[in-house]
C-alpha cells in the first residue's frame, strides 16, 4: 500500500509515492490579487508530501455580479475547470461564455479575467503549471 495524507496526517510505508487527500473545508479562503475568493488545495511549497508536484491547484469563487481583475501569469499556463455557475472568460481581446463541465486553457503571459454572468456563485478549479508563485502574477 502506498502512503497517503488525510486530514493533515502523513501515512506512509517508506515508499516515495504519497496519496494526498485535502478537504476544501480545511483550506482557508482569501481574496486573491485578482479579486477572486481562493482556497489553495494543493501547492508543492505549502502541502506536506506534495513537493514533487509540478503544478498547483486552487478552488476559486467569483460572486454574482463580480469579475476578477485583468491579470497575467508571466511564466505559467493556467487551466480553469468550471464547476458551478455561468460566466464569460476573457483572454486577450477574445471572450466566450463558460458553464459547468468546461475547461479553459489560458496560455502564459496572456491578459485574462473572468466575469460571473449568473445569479449564483461562479465556482471553478484553477490549475497552474508550473506551480503558482506570487512573483509570476501581475495585474494589467
Amino acid at each position: 500500500m502506498d502512503g497517503f495524507i488525510a486530514m493533515g496526517i502523513i501515512i506512509t510505508n517508506g515508499r516515495e509515492s504519497t496519496m494526498i487527500i485535502r478537504d476544501i473545508a480545511d483550506c482557508p479562503r482569501t481574496r486573491a490579487i485578482d479579486g477572486s475568493l481562493l482556497a489553495e488545495l494543493l501547492h508543492p511549497d505549502k502541502v506536506p508530501g506534495a513537493q514533487r508536484l509540478r503544478c498547483s491547484v486552487a478552488h476559486a469563487i467569483v460572486p454574482p455580479g463580480e469579475s476578477t481583475l485583468p491579470h497575467i501569469l508571466k511564466s505559467s499556463a493556467e487551466l480553469y475547470y468550471i464547476l458551478e455557475g455561468h460566466g464569460e472568460m476573457h483572454i486577450g481581446s477574445r471572450s466566450s461564455p463558460v458553464h459547468p463541465g468546461q475547461i479553459v486553457l489560458i496560455p502564459r503571459s496572456r491578459p485574462q479575467y473572468i466575469k460571473n454572468t449568473g445569479a449564483g456563485d461562479l465556482v471553478f478549479l484553477c490549475i497552474v503549471t508550473p506551480k503558482w508563485q506570487a512573483a509570476d502574477e501581475e495585474l494589467v
